[in-house]
């Protein structure tokens, strides 16, 4: 009670609230197509290789935004000129090229910066949230929202099967650096939630959850927004009330639930085929005597 108290009275809460639930649901949504083409350690090179984007956009007085989806989308046409251009395949790729870009960003961000700024770069303090932030944050989740059901058949058939969507004439790569891009544009409206180091967590875990739940990818988009819409609002519960770190907050809440899960789900919860297994063991048994 005292939280909603607290939201209904201060406006930085407020704010708070709102973005953390809009980076919920379109790092819900984006992470189930990163899921589905295997592209999690992609989302990672993405999520750490816009800092230098954002030294620079700091360093040039102007929003962050702008550097970094240009850093972002750098990355991504340089990890697949590497990797096919060389011997070298696309994981070791992802960490020469990710790791090169987020050593730069470090550099400049402490050379212009104090390390309290690149702590909640990295980290996230959603609780010090700007009405720019929180305005920048609900734009880029509309348009990638829109973005998404605008081409949902395209990023349907080229996730399940790239093979078909290239028989029937769709860019595979094109539709590629188009998801990149919208990867970029997630991170950057992360990061004053969850950060740069936690981004990846809520890319990925709401998406995993819900991928045990479903074999439907419109169910699954739904329930991982859900779940990322949860991990947010929960998230946020504890760190105002305890007092802790917003953004590791909100990647705990997710973890947990899809440990619950893991462990709960009718079809893959280990519990459940844990007693499945048992159950036939048993009617073995019983039919052999």
């Amino acid at each position: 009670m005292e939280f909603i108290h607290a939201v209904m009275e201060y406006n930085f809460l407020q704010k708070a609230l709102l973005t953390s639930v809009m980076v919920g649901i379109i790092c819900g949504v984006i992470g189930c197509f990163i899921i589905l083409r295997g592209m999690a350690l992609m989302g990672d090179a993405i999520s750490h290789a816009v800092l230098p984007g954002v030294a620079i956009s700091y360093m040039l007085g102007i929003n962050f935004f702008f550097g970094a989806v240009l850093t972002g989308v750098l990355t991504a046409i340089g990890i697949g000129y590497v990797s096919q251009n060389s011997r070298i395949k696309n994981d070791s790729a992802i960490g020469i090229i990710f790791t090169a870009f987020f050593a730069i960003g470090i550099i400049l961000i402490s050379l212009v910066k104090s390390s309290t700024d690149l702590y909640h770069i990295l980290f996230g303090n959603v609780l010090a949230v700007r009405s720019s932030d929180m305005w920048i944050t609900l734009v880029i989740g509309i348009i990638i929202l829109g973005a998404v059901y605008t081409f949902y058949k395209e990023l349907l058939v080229s996730s399940f099967d790239p093979t078909m969507s290239a028989a029937y004439g769709l860019p595979n790569r094109l539709i590629h650096y188009f998801l990149m891009t919208l990867l970029t544009m997630v991170t950057v409206a992360s990061l004053q939630t969850v950060g740069i180091i936690l981004v990846v967590a809520m890319l990925i875990t709401p998406a995993a959850t819900a991928y045990l739940l479903t074999d439907r990818l419109w169910v699954m988009i739904y329930l991982s927004a859900g779940f990322g819409v949860i991990s947010a609002i929960l998230g946020l519960f504890l760190s105002f009330t305890y007092n802790l770190a917003s953004g590791a907050a909100i990647v705990l809440v997710s973890a947990v639930v899809f440990s619950l899960v893991f462990a709960l789900s009718p079809k893959q919860g280990v519990l459940w085929r844990a007693i499945k297994a048992r159950r036939k063991k048993a009617a073995l048994r019983g039919s052999s005597l």
